[in-house]
């Protein structure tokens, strides 16, 4: 049973730029709450306790979101505003612990999975979730759960996928599969992993979105895995060579995502959360309504 998840939020966050400057692009807020909270929930609903954030000094504000704050929790017991203060105490369930291990310097995204090594272990399975990803999906059972599901049925590592349109193929890391391409909902094994392809040469319409279930034996590999593409440590590149050991499959998901590293994909997020949020939906779609009609 996989129980821990690794959130790699140490990067600069530059595609978001000017917004986070200041302020982690993983506290920028969808509708009420940051997008960092809506991954550690998708985790925790999949089953998840352990929480590893990979962070850097300049991103305290992360660590700070998941802590207890006395004070405030006070001051709004004296108060009476008791929702509120439910609220806050339900950001992380009482069950699930957050981790917080520094990256001392950015060499790349297998560099920052690998520094969760000394609390993962090399025997235990984990799941690794960019944050910069909402994975959203209206099933009773996210596609996390699915995924992880699929790992322990199968003990092969997992790379969640999308379709994405055949003309956007080479923005995205495109799968290979074996045979035939998975169905949604299911797994199949992969041939092989092609970054960024030019759209004529692309092997599938199958993205990597970001959300990928992974054995403890990835960290040895990690450790000897040389600088590759912008001369880091690409996690991609330990994938491969465990593909090539022990095999590896692409799991389709069944929801859709929303990539809030980029400035349309946070405003596209906003307007789906927004519109369905339990508050504040039926203002929200209201809104929408008003100034659908404007140029």
């Amino acid at each position: 049973m996989i129980r821990k998840a690794v959130l790699p939020v140490a990067g600069f966050g530059t595609r978001c730029l000017p917004a986070s400057k200041a302020i982690p692009k993983e506290m920028i807020t969808i509708v009420d709450r940051p997008v960092i909270q809506y991954v550690v929930q998708e985790a925790v609903e999949a089953g998840i306790r352990d929480i590893v954030l990979v962070t850097h000094a300049s991103k305290s504000a992360i660590e700070n979101h998941f802590d207890k704050h006395f004070e405030l929790e006070a001051s709004l017991e004296a108060k009476g505003k008791h929702e509120l203060l439910e609220e806050l105490r339900s950001i992380v369930p009482d069950d699930v612990n957050i981790i917080s291990v520094r990256q001392p310097e950015p060499l790349g995204l297998g560099h920052a999975v690998l520094c969760a090594r000394p609390v993962i272990g090399d025997d235990e399975p984990f799941a690794v979730l960019l944050p910069d990803v909402l994975v959203d999906g209206d099933q009773p059972r996210n596609d996390l759960a699915g995924m992880v599901e699929a790992f322990e049925a199968s003990g092969r590592s997992q790379l969640m996928v999308e379709e994405v349109p055949h003309e956007r193929v080479d923005k995205y890391g495109i799968v290979a599969p074996e045979g035939e391409p998975p169905a949604a909902g299911q797994a199949a094994p992969l041939a092989g992993l092609v970054e960024k392809p030019a759209v004529d040469e692309a092997p599938s319409d199958l993205a990597v979105i970001g959300r990928y279930a992974l054995p403890g034996a990835i960290f040895p590999l990690l450790a000897e895995t040389p600088p590759g593409a912008g001369d880091e440590i690409q996690l991609t590149d330990a994938i491969e060579t465990l593909r090539q050991q022990d095999g590896v499959d692409a799991w389709r998901m069944r929801g859709r995502t929303y990539d809030c590293g980029h400035q349309l994909g946070y405003l596209e997020a906003i307007l789906a959360y927004g519109r369905r949020h339990e508050r504040y939906g039926a203002g929200f779609r209201e809104l929408l309504s008003r100034y659908s009609g404007e140029e």
